[in-house]
C-alpha cells in the first residue's frame, strides 16, 4: 500500500507551505504557472449554471470541465482543489473537495466534468480528498456550490503534480494555477 507523503517541519513557514501544497513538495520556490480555462460554454465564471448547485438546494451539480495548459514535463496528474472563497471554513485547500485526473504527458489537458456528492468516479478521475462540509451539507467527493444562492464566490486551485506511485517516492508540486468558476 502506498503511503501519503506527510510534510513535517520545525519552522512555521515550512509547515504552512506543506499545508498549502496538499502534501506535494514544491520543486522550487517559484513554481511555473498554469493557464486554466472553463471548457463548457454554460460555465462563464459569472453565475453558476442552473442545476449545478448541491442537492440541498435542488441541484445535481458536477465540476466544470476545464482546459489546463502550461503543464510541465514530469507531471502525471492534475489536482483541482475547489473552494468557496466567501465561507471561511471551506475557502482554502479544497474545502469543497479535491478531484484528481491522471494525465499522460503533453502541455495541455482537457479535464472532464465529474459528478458531485460521490466518491465513485470513472475514467482518469479520482477523489484526492473529500470536501470538508459538515452537518446537513456533508457529502462524498466534490461538494457543488451550496451557499443557497447568497452570491458566494467559488474557485479552483489547479496543480500539476508528480503523484508518487511507488513506495519511497515523493509526490512533487510542479506548477499551479487558479480560476474563478462562478457565484451562487
Amino acid at each position: 500500500m502506498l503511503k501519503k507523503t506527510v510534510c513535517v517541519g520545525l519552522l512555521t513557514a515550512t509547515l504552512a507551505a506543506c499545508q498549502t501544497t496538499g502534501g506535494y513538495e514544491p520543486v522550487s520556490d517559484k513554481l511555473a504557472s498554469l493557464s486554466v480555462a472553463l471548457a463548457d460554454q454554460a460555465w462563464t465564471g459569472g453565475q453558476i449554471p442552473d442545476g449545478q448547485q448541491c442537492k440541498k438546494f435542488g441541484g445535481n451539480g458536477a465540476t466544470p470541465a476545464l482546459t489546463v495548459s502550461g503543464i510541465p514535463a514530469g507531471a502525471n496528474a492534475i489536482i483541482v482543489e475547489f473552494n468557496d472563497e466567501s465561507y471561511t471554513p471551506l475557502s482554502t485547500n479544497g474545502g469543497h473537495g479535491k478531484i484528481g485526473f491522471w494525465i499522460k504527458g503533453g502541455s495541455t489537458a482537457q479535464l472532464p466534468s465529474v459528478p458531485g456528492a460521490t466518491d465513485t468516479l470513472t475514467g482518469n478521475a479520482f477523489v484526492e480528498a473529500r470536501n470538508r462540509a459538515t452537518g446537513s451539507y456533508t457529502s462524498a467527493g466534490y461538494l457543488p456550490p451550496c451557499s443557497g444562492g447568497r452570491g458566494n464566490t467559488y474557485s479552483a486551485d489547479v496543480k500539476a503534480v508528480y503523484k508518487a506511485k511507488a513506495e519511497g517516492e515523493k509526490s512533487k508540486l510542479l506548477a499551479k494555477g487558479y480560476i474563478v468558476i462562478g457565484k451562487y
